[in-house]
């Protein structure tokens, strides 16, 4: 299969493409502390796991298929799949090669805050994000934004302005890969899906 994997050469909203065209373990960190909404509503993102092509864990391991065609389309674009038939997780393709992305598991809600409430049935602001599905659910992400740009609306992703303390350890419910340890999070954020290890 030959894959289209260029950056856009227009990016409206100031993305730079080129932060995603690296090894997904490195654009998972550098996410750590920019800004991610949905129409409007959204927040700091504190928690990503990177899965690279040739990773066992990752849904591109065994090849294209029409689930996770989106790994294998334009870096810089949305990958939403759903987990166990009951959430939607929100992806970010990447790479330097086609198949490989990273997900958000975890934003601190900054924007849009009573609709994330509203879509949650939920008030604590813990609780509103702290989760890839919780997080799909506050933002309205679904199957329709698979494939979607991130430098176009709905998504607005802005660079962070500080430089933040980075958590390490390995990646969450999985039966391959488990240690490996491509789970990146901002370090003593409370908004985290669950703490990383103190020893690893």
């Amino acid at each position: 299969m030959t894959a289209s994997f260029l950056p856009h050469s227009s990016n409206p909203s100031g993305l730079d493409v080129k932060l995603f065209a690296r090894h997904p373990a490195a654009v998972a960190r550098d996410l750590i502390g920019m800004i991610l909404t949905v129409d409007g509503v959204g927040g700091r993102i504190v928690e990503t796991e990177a899965y690279h092509h040739e990773d066992p864990a990752s849904h591109a391991f065994t090849g294209p298929t029409a689930r996770n065609a989106a790994m294998f389309g334009p870096i810089g674009h949305a990958y939403v799949y759903r987990s166990y038939g009951l959430h939607w997780c929100l992806n970010l393709v990447c790479g330097e090669e086609p198949g490989s992305a990273v997900l958000i598991r975890a934003l601190e809600p900054t924007a849009g805050i009573d609709l994330m409430r509203e879509r949650r049935g939920v008030e604590p602001l813990r609780l509103l994000c702290s989760g890839p599905g919780r997080l799909c659910q506050a933002l309205g992400v679904t199957r329709e934004h698979d494939g979607a740009r991130l430098d176009a609306p709905p998504f607005d992703l802005e660079p962070s302005m500080r430089d933040w303390e980075i958590a390490v350890g390995p990646r969450i419910g999985l039966t391959k890969g488990v240690q490996t340890p491509w789970r990146y999070g901002l370090a003593g954020s409370k908004f985290l899906s669950r703490p990383f290890p103190k020893s690893f």
